[in-house]
């Protein structure tokens, strides 16, 4: 069985051009990834107006291991390029069990967000063991789950925080998806459903 993970590249200021001129051989680079992507899309500032560049995207995706998880993330044709700053990486656990192709709720309804709980809280108790952690690793009684699973340490071993895909209402509906007080951050995106487009 494949491992799942977890990968954020944010984008460098002004590197839209050259992330447009690299989309044919992003997507190439993707298409080697299809059978166990999970899900996939440009992430955009929430506070930005519509039709703001992205600021990064995410994949989420079964792979064979953490070096199979470097290699996707840093050979991918637009990181290689220079087009992103940083790239946030970890393995994830799948707690819905689904794709978000099969993501049972209208694409249409209400906006889609990437919820990022960076952590643990300095405040809150040490986790070690995403079994055994209450709170954070917990699955939300929301409609509009997409994703939703805890970061984790390359063993798996260490709760390191959470990642969610979420429609709703606006960006503070989202966000309200994790407890702030568990986390030592936590960050929101707006999220678009990504990949080649439809024919």
């Amino acid at each position: 069985m494949p491992m799942e993970f977890f990968c954020l590249h944010r984008d460098r200021p002004g590197s839209l051009p050259l992330r447009e001129a690299l989309l044919q051989e992003h997507w190439s680079f993707m298409d080697r990834f299809a059978e166990t992507m999970i899900a996939r899309g440009p992430v955009f500032d929430p506070a930005a107006h519509p039709g703001s560049p992205p600021v990064g995207s995410v994949h989420i995706l079964g792979l064979p291991g953490p070096a199979a998880a470097r290699s996707f993330a840093f050979d991918e044709p637009t990181y290689q390029a220079g087009a992103y700053r940083d790239v946030l990486l970890r393995r994830w656990r799948n707690r819905l069990g689904r794709t978000m192709w099969e993501f049972p709720g209208r694409r249409e309804a209400g906006e889609r967000f990437l919820v990022l709980g960076l952590g643990p809280s300095t405040e809150a108790s040490p986790e070690t063991s995403p079994e055994t952690s209450p709170a954070p690793d917990r699955v939300p009684d929301v409609d509009g789950l997409i994703a939703y699973g805890p970061l984790l340490s390359d063993d798996a071993r260490t709760w390191l925080g959470t990642a969610a895909l979420v429609q709703a209402s606006d960006a503070g509906q989202a966000a309200g998806l994790l407890a702030p007080d568990r986390y030592a951050s936590v960050e929101t995106y707006t999220w678009r459903f990504g990949g080649r487009p439809e024919a």
